[in-house]
């Protein structure tokens, strides 16, 4: 029997290889949590690497209690469907654009206003915060944790037909935005038909000419290959995108203190391994969009754009509270 066993071990470590791929691991030996992690990015992603790195630090600080199994580019499903299985408990961990988040936690969508953060030490201060922490305990009441503010960078717009330098340049375009009511309103204010779609569908739906334009962060542009299907990407970074870091409070609460204690201060240590990563992955992957033949903006008229958003950003902080804004834009 203990020879079979072994062998059933190897065998379902040799599968679960062969669906995380090259360079990932999974610890498929007994833990105290086994724990599902999912996600959408492919592996050479930031959101990959930084799990990665996290599934190994919280596994050598908790000795082997806790194992994550990841699983990137859309294994167990596109960004609700992994939110919704948070709250089901049928899977762990996941780290997510905020696209989705709004209809679970709807002060989420504050940090998707255009020109919210004027750089990446303005987001980092204020999400690494009290306002931060604040947005992330909001989950609670959805059956969900928040653990941390990891990042996608800044998003930026790329097209097929023509270069994009000012606003009115983004007119009658057919744009893919994230399912988020603060981007699908910033685009038709910009005279855009702003389409909101599933990740999953995008590359095709460009290649098809059903797209005429898209926007990401440039490590999304790059790892997904968008260079195939689009000629051109404006450096507009109009809107900073956060990428929490979320577990299931059904798997939390079933912690001890101890392990939570790991998986939390572990989750804010990788944070800053993560942007660093998002970093530097950027400025390389700018040049190597330009080498494989995709025309570089890198100066559109970001005043410009932020002036034909600024209705947007009006309306909506109504909505979410101009005194949370304006803590917001007046943190140094």
């Amino acid at each position: 029997m203990k020879r079979f066993a072994v062998s059933l071990v190897g065998i379902l470590g040799f599968a679960v290889g062969a669906i995380l791929g090259p360079g990932l691991t999974a610890d498929i030996r007994a833990a105290e949590f086994d724990l599902v992690e999912a996600h959408t990015s492919p592996p050479d992603h930031p959101y990959t690497l930084g799990m990665v790195r996290y599934a190994d630090l919280v596994k050598e600080r908790t000795k082997g209690r806790v194992a994550i199994q990841i699983h990137h580019s859309r294994q167990l499903g596109d960004e609700r469907q992994v939110v919704e299985g948070l709250q089901l408990g049928t899977i762990h961990l996941t780290v997510t654009s905020t696209g989705p988040l709004g209809g679970f936690v709807p002060e989420m969508n504050v940090v998707d206003l255009p020109f919210l953060f004027r750089d990446g030490e303005h987001a980092y201060k204020v999400l690494d915060g009290e306002i931060g922490r604040s947005l992330l305990n909001k989950f609670d009441a959805v059956g969900i944790k928040g653990l941390a503010f990891w990042e996608n960078g800044f998003r930026h717009i790329t097209t097929s037909k023509k270069p994009v330098r000012e606003p009115a340049d983004m007119k009658g375009l057919k744009i893919r935005v994230m399912e988020n009511k603060v981007h699908q309103a910033a685009f038709r204010q910009l005279g855009s038909d702003a389409t909101p779609m599933a990740w999953g569908e995008v590359f095709t739906s460009l290649q098809q000419g059903l797209l005429d334009a898209q926007e990401n962060p440039i490590p999304i542009i790059y790892t997904f290959k968008l260079n195939e299907v689009q000629k051109y990407v404006a450096l507009t970074g109009h809107v900073y995108s956060p990428a929490p870091l979320l577990m299931s409070k059904k798997s939390w609460n079933r912690m001890p203190p101890d392990i939570q204690r790991i998986m939390f201060d572990t989750a804010l240590e990788v944070a800053r391994y993560q942007r660093g990563l998002i970093r530097e992955q950027e400025q390389k992957q700018i040049g190597e969009l330009k080498a494989k033949g995709m025309t570089v903006v890198e100066n559109p008229d970001r005043a410009a754009f932020r002036e034909a958003m600024k209705p947007v950003f009006e309306q909506f902080q109504g909505q979410f509270g101009k005194d949370l804004v304006q803590r917001i834009v007046n943190t140094k």
